[in-house]
């Protein structure tokens, strides 16, 4: 069956978009309009990871330990949360507008609402303030699962190309360091002209970074189109918590994906989230955070916009592979170096920027492990593929809070303290430099022996898929008898 046959299976009542192969192209327009949905998740979900806990802690009161518990509770509530969103993504039908994108744009409004509520403290006794702060994130993390999947799935849909889906992931990348940039030397200094670092001036921050979020998303719902194709005739018979599971667990890639993930994105929440601590403490002066993060960040800005070109050389594997390499050699030295601001500058500029790299080549993996799954299995499951994904991304933002917070906790950190004691210290460096290297080097280790599909792969499952065709037959004659027998 070929993808024009293919096209027929479509219901009369849903449009049929471009047919796109695997070879086809995408204009600039839709690239850049497709890194502004990132833009706009990082001026929500990575303005969270940089200072929630510090808001949650030094503003709030909540202690280091208690931070980092309700971190880890939220997650049990998202480890629900991601299949049940990933479930009606899946089961929705094709639209005039296409199948992810009204529901990507709908929930980025409401996740704009709850990124203020989530820098928002009632004045109550420290009880209800704890369980103000788990709730409010917890619902945030919900809505999160129902922005992030359909924008995540968005890729897969848009293009099949190798080199495409290379640029989507630097353009994808580059929203989301741009938005990390400008809330990385933004944020702090808002505040300070509103008056200083209190409940009421952290709000109206959030809602400035909130409103700049919406604008991008709404940038990149009119930007963007669902080009390619499926034959959803198998795929949209099941839909379930069991599917869910088969369509991880089936997955290789995936898992290695997941696993990968857990260990880049905890590394740089890490990052993100004790480089506040590290400029107030370690180097004695908070203002330096906003230039740290405009030197550190802006480099990975213009280093991620080499990676069409160097995964075209090398491939997305050995590229990301050599990538960690720099990033743990640069993180290691910046541990073992004592403290100097120049000196740290170049080495965690340098070491962002290597992460920056298989961050932003994570994009197209995730497109290629969607079409190996529907390849592999025959039922193509987008949200539950790339909820999978997500639900790594915010095991690793958890894990992230825990090393950070916990540390702090354990070396007697004093909220709002003009000083720490050298443990302190210690520790939020450690953390800032040594626990990357380590978490690092456990990735590149993942997907060195886990992740199994080359480039030249890829190409021949594309062409299969364009074809029509699994790996065991035709899509939506064979599958339908497949699924029947399982």
């Amino acid at each position: 069956m070929t993808i024009q046959e293919n096209a027929e299976v479509v219901s009369a009542e849903e449009p049929t978009p471009a047919i796109f192969g695997s070879e086809a192209r995408l204009n600039s327009k839709e690239k850049v309009a497709y890194g502004f949905g990132d833009l706009g998740n990082g001026f929500m979900f990575d303005l969270g990871q940089a200072y929630l806990t510090k808001f949650w802690i030094d503003t709030a009161g909540i202690g280091p330990a208690v931070v980092a518990l309700i971190f880890v509770l939220v997650k049990l509530f998202d480890a629900v949360m991601d299949p049940l969103a990933a479930i009606f993504i899946d089961s929705r039908k094709i639209g005039k507008r296409g199948k992810f994108r009204p529901v990507m744009m709908v929930s980025a409004f409401l996740l704009a609402i709850m990124t203020v509520v989530t820098f928002t403290m009632p004045d109550v006794e420290m009880g209800w303030k704890i369980a103000f702060a788990a709730g409010s994130y917890a619902i945030w993390g919900g809505v999160y699962s129902f922005v992030n999947g359909p924008y995540g799935s968005l890729a897969s849909v848009m293009t099949r190309n190798i080199k495409e889906r290379a640029q989507l992931a630097t353009s994808r990348q580059a929203g989301s360091l741009g938005a990390q940039w400008i809330c990385g030397f933004a944020f702090i200094p808002i505040m300070m002209m509103l008056g200083g670092m209190t409940a009421e001036n952290y709000m109206w921050a959030s809602l400035a970074m909130a409103l700049l979020g919406m604008v991008s998303f709404v940038l990149c719902y009119r930007g963007t189109k669902e080009n390619v194709v499926i034959n959803r005739a198998a795929s949209s018979s099941k839909n379930g918590i069991k599917d869910y599971a088969r369509a991880v667990l089936t997955n290789r890639p995936l898992l290695g994906l997941v696993l990968m993930s857990l260990f880049t994105i905890s590394s740089m929440n890490v990052n993100n989230m004790m480089m506040i601590f590290f400029a107030q403490y370690n180097l004695g002066n908070i203002a330096l955070q906003a230039v740290l993060n405009l030197v550190m960040i802006g480099a990975s800005i213009v280093g991620i916009m080499f990676i069409p070109k160097l995964v075209m050389r090398f491939g997305k594997k050995r590229t990301v592979m050599g990538s960690f390499i720099i990033a743990i050699v640069a993180n290691g030295l910046n541990f073992i170096i004592p403290t100097n601001l120049w000196t740290f500058m170049i080495l965690v500029t340098i070491g962002y920027a290597a992460l920056a790299i298989p961050n932003g080549i994570t994009w197209a993996f995730v497109s290629d492990t969607i079409d190996y799954g529907e390849w592999h299995t025959g039922v193509r499951k987008e949200g539950m593929t790339y909820a999978a994904f997500s639900f790594s991304r915010k095991l690793a933002q958890s894990l992230a809070a825990v090393v950070g917070a916990g540390m702090l906790a354990v070396t007697g950190y004093v909220a709002k303290a003009t000083s720490q004691s050298g443990e302190t210290l210690e520790g939020i460096k450690a953390v800032m430099t040594l626990y990357p290297a380590l978490a690092l080097a456990i990735a590149a280790i993942i997907i060195y022996f886990i992740y199994n599909v080359s480039d030249d792969k890829y190409r021949r499952i594309a062409n299969d898929l364009d074809e029509g065709r699994w790996e065991h037959g035709i899509i939506g004659e064979s599958t339908n008898a497949t699924l029947r027998k399982q």
